[in-house]
């Protein structure tokens, strides 16, 4: 149909980038299912333990990561990070530039199994509004992106944005097997390495914005820098309850057990224990 034609004809004959509907079915199917049918399905039954599945599957997104970042370094280092020309317009670098896009988006849409096996596993307070809300944005926007408005700002994002997942997945990765839980200390930088990131991409497609000559839209624009507002923002109050509060209040309950020595008991222990334990939350 004409109104669902794209900037780029030979983008409209890709897999899933022809219309809308099946992103908006993938879309929904993932949103009933995490917050409807698979808690109801798992509400009678013991949690999965997936270790050797999300082994895999951890190593898979590892390796997708580090192909889209492979690509987008080859574009960065010939094109420049930032440039006045439009790498994505030109005849010679388009094809190449479109193709990484769309594996990046591709790599959105797997990234959705997070979730499923949060559910799966029975830990739905994984399943947070941040977590929800940056799966379905990052695919949804991703997809109309490449649709209608490919521009230069979707290369240092992409590519930025995956060297994070490599790291992050790799964690998780790791994570699976209890043995390695003594050689996971830099958890907590994970989010700092992610608040980082937005950071810099906000200023490299402000920088962009001006230096430029892609014809990025308005529209465009502003989804990028209101949700990298809403990240930075939801990400900052995620470290700071999980990490900053939460050593504070550990620092506090050890100050209190070394004033009286004497009135440990075995709660006083099992709460200082618990103040001190590392709460497991996967984010994006």
């Amino acid at each position: 149909m004409s109104w669902f034609k794209g900037a780029v004809d030979y983008v409209d004959d890709w897999f899933l980038m022809s219309t809308p509907w099946p992103l908006i079915a993938i879309w929904f199917a993932y949103i009933t299912f995490v917050l409807k049918w698979g808690p109801v399905y798992m509400s009678k039954r013991p949690a999965y333990k997936l270790t050797n599945i999300l082994a895999i599957y951890n190593l898979f997104q590892v390796l997708l990561s580090c192909y889209i970042v492979y690509m987008g370094v080859w574009v960065m280092n010939t094109q420049g990070v930032v440039s006045s020309h439009c790498a994505i317009e030109a005849k010679e670098t388009q094809p190449y530039i479109l193709r990484g896009v769309w594996i990046y988006f591709f790599a959105k849409i797997t990234e959705l199994l997070d979730t499923v096996f949060f559910v799966l596993r029975k830990k739905m307070i994984q399943v947070s509004f941040l977590h929800v809300y940056h799966h379905s944005l990052m695919m949804i926007a991703t997809w109309f992106a490449l649709k209608y408005n490919p521009t230069d700002v979707l290369i240092f994002l992409g590519t930025l944005n995956s060297f994070v997942h490599v790291i992050m997945y790799g964690y998780y990765g790791l994570s699976a097997y209890p043995s390695m839980t003594k050689y996971l200390w830099w958890k907590k930088y994970i989010t700092s390495f992610q608040l980082i990131q937005f950071g810099l991409i906000t200023l490299h497609a402000f920088t962009n914005a001006f230096v430029s000559k892609c014809n990025t839209s308005f529209v465009l624009l502003f989804t990028i820098f209101f949700n990298l507002g809403v990240m930075i923002y939801l990400f900052s109050d995620f470290y700071v309850k999980s990490y900053v509060k939460k050593d504070a209040k550990s620092n506090k309950t050890k100050i209190g057990l070394e004033k009286q020595p004497h009135a440990i008991s075995l709660v006083d222990a099992m709460y200082a224990t618990n103040c001190r334990s590392d709460e497991s939350e996967k984010v994006k």
